[in-house]
């Protein structure tokens, strides 16, 4: 375990478990570590440690990883964490989302000035709410919108009927951007995704629409979308950004209409019991010699 704190919440461990905390700062403990779990959001700093330590599982606290596999040593296996974050990251997708129709972030700036101006908001009800990605992630964050009475289009790598639901293939986006009032973005990274949504696809979108980004700052491009949002014809509410963190003189900070909080879609009280009962059934599994979940990655 990366940390006192993760260690403590896994205990008891189960029969036959020994619980070591190793931050992965400095040497390893040992040379056999069964399960390694890194830092959260820290795995480019400290993948390279794991050379020269035997292990059966590198079990991840996120769900991306993008850029991992050229840092993993050879047999390593890696698994992310698929069950763990798609609650609060689509909790947030929805809060960003409310939070921009209903102009919430101009209430907060008059309040600071003891400003009482009402004005006349879009609602989020019958809306046309285009969900690109249709993983967990965003299976998440289509439950959470059934309530809000709107016209949902979810789009994924291809067309199918699931559970009752028609999602649309990615091939069928051009098609559907012009329609689209919100768009709310869930998408892993990599090169397969990068700057899905572009000039040409920001184009595509009716004016005001609002653009929604949970998933990864590169789905964006960036000078495409600050374009768009400088002339009004688009507004953005995003956890992440390309580049990031991102810098204080970067013009998406000053922008009216751009609403952005610091990547912290998966960063609540949610996460430790669904990481928790993750590792204790990774290492269940191993115990019983069961292959691992949600493995990504074998190097």
């Amino acid at each position: 375990m990366p940390d006192s704190d993760l260690a403590s919440a896994l205990a008891p461990p189960a029969d036959g478990v020994e619980v070591i905390v190793w931050r992965m700062d400095g040497p390893p403990p040992r040379d056999t570590i069964d399960i390694v779990v890194p830092p959260y959001q820290s795995l480019h700093g400290v993948l390279p440690r794991l050379a020269g330590v035997r292990t059966q599982l590198v079990q991840a606290q996120s769900i991306g990883y993008e850029g991992v596999e050229d840092m993993l040593p050879a047999g390593t296996v890696f698994a992310n964490a698929a069950s763990v974050h798609e609650t609060s990251t689509a909790e947030l997708a929805l809060a960003l989302t409310l939070a921009a129709q209903r102009e919430l972030p101009r209430f907060v700036r008059q309040a600071e000035h003891g400003v009482w101006e009402s004005t006349f908001a879009p609602s989020l009800a019958d809306r046309r709410v285009l969900l690109l990605g249709y993983g967990g992630v965003g299976k998440a964050v289509a439950a959470r919108l059934v309530g809000f009475e709107v016209d949902l289009v979810p789009v994924a790598s291809r067309a199918r009927e699931e559970d009752g639901v028609h999602v649309h293939g990615i091939d069928e986006l051009p098609g559907l951007l012009p329609g689209a009032e919100v768009v709310i973005l869930t998408l892993p990274g990599g090169d397969a995704t990068r700057h899905i949504i572009g000039d040409p696809e920001l184009s595509a979108l009716p004016e005001g629409a609002l653009v929604v980004n949970v998933g990864r700052g590169p789905l964006i491009d960036t000078a495409a979308l600050v374009d768009h949002v400088r002339r009004g014809r688009v507004r953005a509410a995003l956890d992440v950004t390309d580049p990031e963190p991102l810098p204080a003189d970067h013009p998406l900070w000053q922008l009216p209409g751009v609403l952005i909080t610091p990547h912290v879609g998966g960063a609540t009280s949610a996460m430790m019991p669904r990481i928790v009962r993750l590792i204790r059934e990774q290492a269940e599994r191993l115990q019983a010699g069961k292959p691992p979940r949600n493995v990504v990655l074998r190097a």
